[in-house]
């Protein structure tokens, strides 16, 4: 394993304490879930070749969704591809006409990350980089580089979007060409997503469209070609909390977004996306939920059933849906081995023994849940760490029993009231330690 950068062991130990999934160093605290690993980098391979991939990541809350969905993030960037990755929330839909989805674009296009920019903000970068090569292109065959740029981008005219996307990148060159930052700032802005009306892109750009709600996925396909002119391998697009679409009061609202995951769904089991993919993690909730979930939308539950002869512990992740498999207690041994080794150096280290009795204690406390749903337990663990880093004389045997753990509920997993649609919110204090 590679040796852990000090970066990296402090936003581990802050992303686990807190709860939430670290953006660093994942490699140094993954354990299991091999098989499904395997299966989303054939994905990743398929995507890179010009093909397409969708799959929904279920699992409970605490199971690992977000941590599996960056995994997969962090392989994508490693085998070229741009990903585009966001969090639904009431603001930011897959569909709407109030400015919730193009609001999804604009956070997905802010945190566009390519291999050397894996933080986000790398719009600008891949941007550059296309009207560079089209730049040294153009001085090769001596010709004007906007007309190389129209040459490479004229198949664009051909798709939704296609002609102003084209023409913004033009602008963006002459605002390169000129020194005009202006210009090229708002034709960044333009891609992000971020003009709320025609009238000031038209100003800015002298374009007549901009990204708007209706145009969402439209985009996602276009930013996907134009990636790959700029010589990646292809999109990664990235959806988490897809719950937040379970929750909409609105059934209206709700089949709407179902009925554009439908349409997302369709163009890439019939082959008509190339060299994108998708990935959305939600609960087991938000997918078989039969009144407010995806398979209450009849086209959907059919072409996301299960495979029927998948049962008695025979598996198919061939499938749109990858159900993530509970952590063994083995795992779960590993995992908080790894975060030991992340906090502890090797002389003042907790024994095994300590581990074992940790996981006894917890087990006694909410069963198998806390390995089904390992969040609170790591958190707690880290916790411990923490104590007796700070406090030397402490024996970990004094501690372990005075640990309080609750099974992971999701602290923002609301009570959905089917009938009226009201909301209570969850418990957000599921774990504290006491000395």
């Amino acid at each position: 394993m590679s040796k852990l950068k000090p970066r990296e062991r402090d936003a581990i130990v802050q992303a686990l304490r807190a709860g939430v999934v670290p953006k660093l160093g994942l490699r140094h605290i993954q354990v299991g879930r091999v098989r499904e690993i395997e299966e989303l980098v054939k994905d990743m391979d398929r995507i890179s070749d010009g093909g397409s991939a969708i799959r929904f990541i279920i699992g409970e809350y605490g199971s690992g969704k977000t941590f599996f969905m960056n995994l997969i993030r962090l392989v994508a960037l490693e085998k070229g591809l741009v990903v585009m990755f966001a969090d639904l929330a009431p603001d930011r839909r897959i569909h709407a006409t109030g400015g919730q989805a193009r609001g999804l674009y604009a956070e997905m296009a802010r945190n566009l990350s390519t291999r050397t920019k894996p933080d986000g903000g790398a719009l600008a970068s891949v941007v550059e980089r296309f009207v560079s090569q089209a730049h040294r292109d153009a001085e090769e065959r001596d010709l004007p580089t906007g007309i190389v740029i129209r040459e490479r981008l004229g198949h664009f005219e051909e798709l939704t979007g296609g002609f102003e996307f084209a023409e913004v990148i033009r602008r963006y060159w002459e605002g390169h060409e000129t020194g005009d930052d202006e210009l090229k700032s708002a034709a960044l802005r333009w891609l992000r997503g971020e003009f709320a009306t025609r009238t000031d892109a038209r100003k800015a750009l002298g374009v007549r469209t901009i990204i708007d709600d209706a145009s969402v996925y439209d985009h996602l396909k276009l930013m996907s070609a134009f990636v790959c002119e700029a010589g990646y391998k292809g999109l990664l697009v990235g959806l988490d909390e897809m719950v937040n679409l379970y929750k909409l009061t609105s059934s209206q609202a709700r089949n709407a977004n179902y009925e554009q995951i439908l349409r997302i769904l369709n163009d890439v089991l019939q082959g008509s996306a190339e060299n994108l993919g998708f990935l959305m993690g939600g609960t087991p909730e938000f997918l078989m939920n039969t009144r407010r979930g995806l398979y209450s939308y009849e086209a959907l539950q059919s072409r996301l059933a299960e495979n029927t002869f998948a049962r008695d512990g025979l598996v198919d992740l061939s499938g749109p849906v990858v159900r993530l498999a509970s952590l063994t207690p083995e795992d779960l041994f590993v995992l908080l081995a790894n975060v030991r080794r992340i906090m502890q150096d090797d002389a003042g280290a907790l024994p095994d023994d300590a581990l074992e009795a940790f996981m006894a204690h917890c087990s006694d406390r909410i069963g198998e849940a806390y390995f089904r749903t390992p969040r609170n337990t790591v958190t707690a663990f880290v916790n411990l760490l923490s104590v007796l880093e700070q406090n030397p004389g402490v024996e970990w045997s004094d501690l372990i029993e005075k640990i309080e753990v609750s099974e992971d509920l999701g602290e923002d997993m609301t009570e959905v009231d089917e009938a009226t649609g009201t909301q209570d919110a969850g418990d957000d204090d599921l774990i504290s330690f006491k000395l």
